[in-house]
């Protein structure tokens, strides 16, 4: 049965009801569903169909469409498999149920596919954009993006490094080939200490797909770092603000949920197109929670003590390879694999190092970090 659903299904005519389109001859499974986005989907959700493309061309997948094909590039990829060794807010926590920049990632993307599906949105792109939006980010949290931004001659931003991630070095430095709204998105899902939803025109992602994943992103952490601090002990509940309890709720479920559910309500949608948008009380609240957080949480002495210890770790890293290209190049190949990305033409050096560390695991750099300069014993 699933071996025929799969094949190349023939028929005679198909008739899309809310186009008109009518399409004679042989449909593959990708062409049901691109037609089944045209008769479900809002007038204002980007269709699959319709994508800008693909940086190189390549043929189209007979069985999933552009944004879910793409969306299997990341899952598949090594940097998405790294993400569950990098730290979200706590460095090497003690428990197993502490999020990691994996978790986080996963968390964005079940709240973009709630978002989007109640707005009757492309709920493939959203999680496409959603899992590939951190693929860039470095170990040890913001702390290790602090740092790079500090020593890296152009800086460092994680949002521009997960497109680099996608485009360049993964794949052997092939890239990953995404469509032009997966990587459109990605590049514009955050920005830092900004507004969650932007007021500058070149901020905002092309698709609303892509701008609820922005919101989706702040949604997650707000919630589940909260979550986090408390289950650690750096907070303790009676602490949160009176305001966010009322308007949110106790739980990372009712807080979630409150926050969906006011992006879901609010949100405008006209003949135009659809504006995503956040109530006066909830955005007051949500901005109050953020601010919390960074005095409380993140720099909290017994957070910021550790990651003092992970900036002195990845600043000295970049130094030491900086000043030892052989042993750049010789460690970069246990990482990357291939050699050939530190080849492209026009990349600095340093950008280069910048790469390999960004692509670290808490962990590799922490054993690295050892083995470079830490006495070891003599047999």
């Amino acid at each position: 049965m699933i071996a025929t659903f799969i094949k190349v299904i023939t028929i005679s005519m198909y008739i899309d009801s809310g186009t008109g389109l009518k399409v004679n001859g042989t449909l593959t499974v990708r062409d049901e569903l691109e037609l089944r986005e045209k008769q479900i989907l809002s007038p204002h959700a980007c269709l699959s169909s319709e994508t800008k493309g693909r940086r190189f061309k390549t043929s189209p997948c007979s069985i999933r469409t552009a944004f879910q094909r793409d969306r299997d590039r990341i899952v598949y990829s090594k940097a998405f498999r790294r993400l569950k060794h990098k730290t979200q807010v706590f460095l090497s926590p003690m428990g197993d149920h502490y999020r990691t920049r994996l978790t986080h990632t996963l968390e964005v993307a079940e709240i973009s596919r709630t978002i989007a599906r109640a707005l009757r949105l492309n709920e493939d792109l959203t999680e496409a954009i959603a899992l590939g939006h951190d693929l860039g980010h470095t170990p040890f949290g913001h702390a290790g993006e602090t740092v790079l931004n500090e020593i890296v001659p152009g800086g460092f931003s994680h949002c521009r490094q997960s497109l680099r991630v996608v485009d360049v070095l993964e794949n052997g430095g092939k890239g990953l080939n995404l469509t032009y709204e997966v990587r459109d998105g990605i590049l514009k899902h955050s920005k830092g200490f900004g507004n969650i939803i932007p007021k500058e025109p070149g901020e905002s992602a092309k698709t609303v797909e892509g701008r609820i994943v922005r919101i989706a992103d702040v949604i997650a952490y707000l919630s589940h770092d909260l979550d986090d601090a408390i289950r650690s002990g750096v907070i303790k509940q009676s602490l949160v603000p009176e305001e966010v309890t009322r308007v949110l709720g106790e739980t990372h479920s009712s807080r979630i949920s409150s926050m969906i559910r006011d992006v879901i309500r609010t949100t405008r949608v006209t003949h135009k197109g659809i504006e995503l948008d956040i109530s006066p009380e909830m955005l007051k609240t949500m901005l109050g929670l953020r601010a919390f957080l960074y005095d409380n949480v993140y720099r909290a002495p017994q957070v910021h003590r550790e990651f003092e210890k992970a900036r002195k770790i990845l600043f000295e890293l970049y130094e030491y390879f900086i000043k030892n290209k052989d042993a750049f190049l010789s460690e970069r190949k246990r990482l990357f694999e291939e050699e050939r990305v530190i080849e492209n033409e026009g990349t600095p050096y340093e950008r280069h190092v910048c790469d390999f560390i960004a692509g670290m695991t808490d962990r590799y750099a922490q054993n690295l970090y050892n083995k470079i300069f830490m006495p070891s014993s003599v047999v």
